[in-house]
């Protein structure tokens, strides 16, 4: 028996080199908000991360809690906009630290509304707002 509510899914996409405490954290807040969630191990090709999509895929599922339950990981490697058109995905989230990433986050935003996929934003929490992928890689990188 259902409700009659719509169920809202959502995608989380980056690419995760390393997934991050803000990463998990971004997941946890959009869980709450909407009903499913796709972490989606995407290829930037301006990034050249150690892993394939499929592998970092693999890294970020065994990272998140087992009884977040509403969360699924895959990999792609179109799209962002395209994966939720296939898969029936209404709205992408992106984590945002600082209006450096406002602005070309809201660039994306904007290509993605024009082919009908609305972004909504989550700020980073403040504790978290100075961590990013590159400087995990550079903390775990050998000197």
């Amino acid at each position: 028996m259902t409700d009659g509510r719509t169920r809202i899914r959502a995608v989380y996409p980056g690419s995760f080199d390393p997934f991050t405490p803000g990463h998990a954290n971004v997941v946890n807040r959009a869980r709450r908000i909407f009903d499913e969630v796709v972490v989606l191990v995407a290829v930037n090709s301006s990034k050249h991360p150690g892993l394939g999509e499929e592998d970092r895929a693999v890294a970020v599922r065994a990272i998140l809690p087992a009884d977040w339950t509403s969360v699924t990981v895959a990999a792609w490697s179109g799209l962002t906009s395209t994966y939720c058109r296939h898969h029936d995905i209404g709205v992408i989230v992106r984590g945002v630290r600082n209006t450096t990433d406002l602005r070309a986050e809201y660039q994306l935003a904007a290509m993605n509304q024009s082919l009908g996929v609305p972004t909504v934003f989550l700020p980073a929490q403040p504790e978290l707002a100075a961590l990013s992928s590159t400087v995990v890689r550079t903390r775990l990188s050998p000197c």
